[in-house]
């Protein structure tokens, strides 16, 4: 597997670390991240606090693992919603055809000639920092590519022989898209799925730093990135620690992302 497909084996290592570290690293680690231990203010990495700890003597590795769990949940959750709503309008657009599909697919083209992360910008600063919010306005911005995908790739399937069998046989629209086409597309799409969850940590990250999105003291790791950066000089490893998080976490859903294209190409 490593020699055939080195990135999808070093992508699938990396995920599963982090998915590990976001689920049992809360339970394993007894640190609060939340504790405040003045007597630990800026304090550099030692064999008590792995990764040092903050400006308020908070244990920095509590705080990247908690921010992890906020990060992937947040990226599995935005992915998830893209992806039921821009595949069910790609691919209702796409059996439709005519001037349905040419409707909606303009209006698709419209959205997406506005930069997407100025969009979430605007979007979140117009809902304002939390979550759910931050959920919303990430989605807008990445629905249209699912949509342009799933139109893609159903209609190159539409015109195959059991497709016409269904439709002879009398099934709906609703029931040739989600019995007969999606298990057909779920190759292309757990592609695009995984490239999307390392483009998500990277806009959530952002929107953090940009005050937009978890609120403090909620750990993220583009909030520590903002916090940290005011005492970059004597203290980095308040920026480097979650810039390394944030960095790995993307290269494995990238390597993986790549990996599964190169396996699935094999196989056709």
């Amino acid at each position: 597997m490593i020699r055939r497909n080195p990135s999808l084996a070093i992508g699938a290592v990396l995920v599963a670390l982090l998915t590990l570290a976001a689920i049992f690293g809360p339970l394993v680690m007894h640190t609060d991240p939340f504790a405040i231990d003045l007597s630990h203010v800026l304090a550099a990495p030692s064999r008590s606090h792995w990764f040092g700890c903050d400006s308020l003597g908070r244990d920095l590795l509590a705080r990247l693992i908690r921010g992890a769990r906020l990060s992937l949940g947040v990226s599995t959750m935005v992915v998830a919603l893209s992806l039921a709503i821009g595949g069910l309008i790609g691919g209702a657009a796409a059996l439709a055809g005519g001037w349905v599909d040419g409707l909606v697919m303009r209006g698709v083209d419209i959205i997406m000639a506005f930069p997407g992360f100025l969009l979430a910008i605007a979007l979140a600063a117009i809902l304002g920092p939390g979550m759910v919010d931050l959920v919303i306005a990430l989605t807008a911005m990445g629905w249209t590519g699912y949509a342009r995908l799933v139109r893609g790739e159903v209609l190159s399937l539409r015109e195959r022989e059991y497709i016409e069998g269904a439709r002879a046989l009398g099934a709906r629209p609703a029931r040739l898209l989600m019995r007969h086409l999606m298990p057909a597309l779920a190759g292309p799409v757990a592609v695009q799925a995984t490239f999307g969850i390392g483009g998500i940590i990277i806009a959530e990250a952002a929107l953090s730093f940009l005050g937009l999105g978890a609120r403090p003291p909620t750990p993220s790791w583009g909030n520590m990135l903002d916090a940290g950066r005011a005492f970059i000089l004597v203290a980095p490893h308040l920026t480097t620690a979650p810039g390394i998080a944030i960095g790995l976490s993307v290269l494995g859903f990238n390597l993986l992302g790549d990996g599964l294209a190169q396996f699935i190409g094999h196989r056709r």
